[in-house]
């Protein structure tokens, strides 16, 4: 495929290989941007795009997101094969993650006709008298979407949906293992009726694009998916722009004297293993009080090795690839990291090229690698506790903040946690992986800056203006 930037798909010499991660086959190439691209497509944006969003109508604005939510939905087959070619996920996590970014554009539409601003008294200041004051939310102007490998479909909308919702050009850098997704949603919105000089998607390296793109004057607002480390250098890059930073997390997931256990192993399945746990919400660290943790776990390990691996097209398989052979490399040395500090492996673990069985950590503790960073890997790390005041210092005993879960029938045990534990988050019996697209989503400490969920972006993308009426007697 090609890239589209200044109002065009263009090619270029410089090209690279997208490649299923399953089997190693090219899936398709895309065109290697380089600065002069970068520069060339803010410098369209700005200079056409921005001008063309701000005066577009409100219902006009709405009309393309609502059409293209429905040409997602029209496509669900293709654009759930071209997810779960290029990124590894299942089929059937593929067509739900199609669903949700159908979704996303829907209620981007709909929150594109509700933005507004207030009046305000001013006559409750001194010297206010016959002055009427009211705001304007009004756009950013360029908004840059860096967007990661793990949903290529879905988180695109989130960033794309919201900035043109709120009148905004945009300029999408998906990551280079999956960049055929966010391709095929500019041709969807081009053909919804976006014009062409409001969007921009360059495919290639963020060490190449990232500079350029998050250090240019002209872009107003940053949205950013992906890792702290990644982040934190957009953030030294940005100066003074707006930046959403959605980042890592090892999100808890905690279980009470009291559980329903069945209901936590199902939680822990979805949550721990969905995507080959490349989730920024998966669930990561199981702290479980001590008094339930042998039971738990004679009910757990059946179900992890019941999760069948295989070729992500197949409708039987339930967990496919890691990204690539390098990422489950690295999941294979913090198991091992976690062994030779005294865990154990109960189940899994084993690794064949970009796939690793779901594995089930046991003995872990707050030293080891899988408990202390985010793995981005289908394992979960068992850790047993006393009660639920250590349970809740477990739970906070990390750097990251992005979502966390508890099971109990105990009310006000459930409130402590939720009171309690630092996270952007709780669930309360349910697995921390749970979303709801149109919800508040974002993290606290290191997990980043910012919320989504097209309502809470929109007001992220747009600026307010005060007026102020100065009116005779």
């Amino acid at each position: 495929m090609d890239f589209f930037h200044s109002g065009s798909w263009q090619s270029k010499r410089e090209s690279f290989d997208v490649t299923n991660p399953a089997t190693g086959d090219v899936v398709d190439r895309v065109p290697a941007a380089d600065v002069s691209d970068v520069d060339a497509a803010i410098d369209h944006l700005d200079r056409v795009g921005r001008p063309v969003m701000a005066r577009m109508p409100a219902h006009q604005r709405a009309a393309i997101l609502l059409r293209a939510s429905q040409a997602i939905g029209e496509q669900s087959d293709l654009l759930a094969r071209t997810i779960s070619s290029e990124c590894g996920k299942t089929i059937r996590e593929a067509r739900g993650e199609v669903a949700r970014a159908a979704e996303v554009m829907r209620l981007s539409g709909e929150e594109a006709k509700r933005i507004n601003g207030e009046v305000l008294p001013l006559d409750a200041a001194a010297g206010g008298e016959h002055k009427l004051g009211f705001t304007l939310r009004v756009p950013c102007g360029v908004v840059a979407a860096i967007t990661p490998f793990n949903f290529p479909l879905n988180l695109v909308c989130h960033k794309v949906g919201p900035a043109i919702a709120a009148g905004n050009a945009v300029l999408i850098k998906p990551a280079s293992d999956t960049p055929l997704s966010s391709l095929k949603l500019v041709g969807i919105l081009i053909d919804s009726g976006l014009p062409a000089s409001a969007i921009a998607c360059l495919t290639g390296g963020g060490g190449v694009l990232g500079q350029a793109i998050c250090g240019d004057d002209r872009i107003r607002k940053i949205s950013f998916t992906g890792s702290q480390v990644v982040g934190e250098a957009i953030c030294r890059s940005a100066g003074l722009k707006r930046v959403t930073m959605e980042l890592g997390s090892n999100s808890p997931l905690v279980v009470l004297p009291d559980a329903d256990l069945d209901a936590v192993v199902a939680a822990t399945v979805a949550s721990g293993f969905a995507n080959a746990g490349q989730v920024c919400i998966s669930a990561q660290r199981l702290v479980v009080d001590r008094s339930v943790h042998d039971d738990f776990l004679q009910r757990l390990l059946p179900a992890v090795e019941a999760i069948r691996l295989g070729d992500p097209l197949d409708e039987h398989t339930d967990m496919g690839p890691l990204i690539r052979r390098s990422e489950a490399d690295r999941v294979r040395a913090w198991l091992d990291e976690a062994t030779t500090a005294g865990a154990h492996v109960a189940t899994g673990g084993e690794q064949d090229g970009a796939f690793v069985r779901p594995a089930v950590i046991t003995d872990a503790n707050s030293t080891m690698k899988i408990v202390r960073d985010e793995l981005f890997g289908p394992a979960v790390a068992v850790q047993a506790v006393a009660d639920v005041d250590t349970a809740i210092a477990a739970a906070n005993d990390t750097s990251f903040g992005l979502s966390a879960a508890v099971f109990t029938r105990d009310l006000d045990a459930a409130m402590r946690f939720a009171r309690n534990v630092d996270s952007g988050n709780i669930h309360i019996n349910g697995g921390p992986m749970w979303r709801s697209d149109l919800m508040p989503y974002g993290g606290v400490k290191n997990s980043g800056i910012g919320k989504e969920g097209p309502r809470y972006t929109i007001a992220e993308m747009t600026e307010t203006k005060m007026i102020v009426l100065h009116l005779g007697d």
